[in-house]
């Protein structure tokens, strides 16, 4: 391939004394404009705005390197004092673009007329012409004298030799590679490798539970019926820990009730979920911090890796999963899992007939390149039950190393989104298993 910068030809592009070099820069926009709309990178809006912004910053002449500080702001709208080594959103979003590069360029049907590639070690893209046609070679004028047998054979020899050297290479070359895939492989573990974008930052690893809107009774509500039923009530404790008799066809107004932000109350699967998650990451030695309700932002989610617990209660959640194969959906007062494709499967949690829950669904979602910008993980339930069974899921080993053997082969480099489904007995739910998987 030949290689052209259009760096070196700022001037000269603008000129209309150069139509090659606008030409150039036509042949790159349209190679452009066919990566991104291809299957690579249609869906995969922050690497579609990465290479968009790179390419476009080299076309525009402008002449000093790119740096890492100035992707970080203007494409993933970071502070300008932002620390590039806690926060390495660039260099990850860098290695897959690279990734989908490749991809693209090895599914191409047609050899295209130019080739836009990001070196590594480097944010400035690198457009290079098509392969030029192999030049077509002319018989010498004069034959070539014949060769001495003597000659011949000791070419012979020596080619044998080659080969058998060669061969002994090829197959040591090859039993290196198999023992080294072979101990990687055993080093890594699925949750080796399920988890493994979690370190490429030093920051924890955020387990974000949602806390609904508690409402309780004013003091005043508490006095008035202490003063028909005396000796009950008068202490917190009792009014903490004690349903409140009121009678059911009394009226109260909402003047008698007040929101309680000093509770934030965690659904018993999102804290089961919450539980098994921080012990999962100490495990691996990464360090996590608990978050519930409103103690945390988007800003948080996008500088730190996080896990986002719950679904119908988690507006992050609901949000980030919205666009994804799999979603959660109410619709006339039901909740359930749609996959959003022509013909797409639907799930939905059953009761016995006592109104217990008898199975649940979750969405166990790995995004790499998620809205946030971050590495984040999505365990979350139609019901309670789901959520815990998800938790479980990711951070017992034998279950999701059972569970990903379903998945397509290259899942560790992709975004997954996995739906698991479990039996629920006297509330409380069994081994999750795979039901449906997509990665992109």
């Amino acid at each position: 391939m030949q290689a052209f910068d259009q760096s070196t030809h700022d001037q000269t592009a603008a000129s209309p004394q150069h139509p090659l070099e606008d030409e150039k820069k036509q042949q790159i926009l349209h190679e452009l404009e066919n990566i991104l709309e291809s299957r690579f990178f249609r869906s995969a809006g922050r690497s579609k705005q990465f290479l968009r912004f790179v390419v476009q910053h080299k076309l525009d002449g402008h002449s000093e390197p790119l740096k890492e500080r100035t992707i970080g702001v203007e494409v993933f709208e970071r502070p300008h004092d932002y620390a590039t080594g806690d926060d390495p959103v660039v260099r990850v979003q860098a290695g897959e673009v690279r990734r989908r590069l490749h991809e693209y360029y090895q599914a191409a049907p047609t050899e295209p007329s130019v080739h836009i590639e990001l070196p590594i070690g480097s944010y400035s893209p690198l457009f290079r012409e098509g392969a030029p046609a192999v030049p077509l070679h002319t018989p010498p004028l004069h034959p070539p004298a014949p060769e001495p047998d003597a000659q011949k054979k000791k070419r012979r020899i020596i080619g044998r030799w080659a080969i058998v050297a060669m061969g002994s290479a090829l197959a040591l070359a090859i039993g290196i590679t198999l023992l080294v895939l072979r101990r990687t492989a055993v080093r890594e573990s699925a949750i080796d490798q399920f988890w493994k974008p979690a370190f490429a930052t030093h920051q924890a690893v955020l387990i974000c539970l949602a806390a609904p809107v508690v409402y309780r009774p004013t003091d005043a509500l508490y006095k008035k019926y202490a003063i028909t039923h005396p000796g009950t009530f008068q202490s917190e404790l009792d009014r903490t820990n004690n349903l409140l008799p009121l009678d059911p066809h009394g009226t109260i107004l909402w003047s008698d009730m007040w929101s309680y932000s000093g509770y934030g109350v965690v659904r018993g699967g999102d804290a089961y979920a919450a539980v098994a998650l921080s012990g999962l990451l100490a495990k691996i030695g990464k360090p996590s911090q608990l978050r519930i309700g409103t103690n945390y932002s988007f800003a948080d989610l996008r500088t730190s890796p996080a896990v986002v617990v719950g679904a119908f209660n988690n507006r992050w959640t609901m949000g980030i999963t919205s666009s994804l194969r799999f979603v959660f959906v109410e619709q006339d007062g039901r909740f359930m899992i749609r996959e959003q494709i022509q013909g797409g499967r639907v799930w939905e949690e059953h009761y016995d007939k006592k109104g217990e829950v008898i199975d649940d669904t979750a969405i166990v979602a790995r995004l790499l390149d998620s809205r946030t910008g971050q590495f984040t993980i999505v365990v979350a339930g139609i019901g309670e039950r789901g959520t815990q069974a998800a938790g479980e899921f990711v951070s017992n080993p034998e279950l999701l190393g059972q569970g990903l053997r379903s998945v397509q082969a290259g899942w560790p480099t992709k975004n997954l989104e996995i739906v698991v489904q479990t039996a629920v007995t006297d509330l409380v739910p069994g081994p999750p298993r795979v039901v449906a998987a997509y990665s992109w």
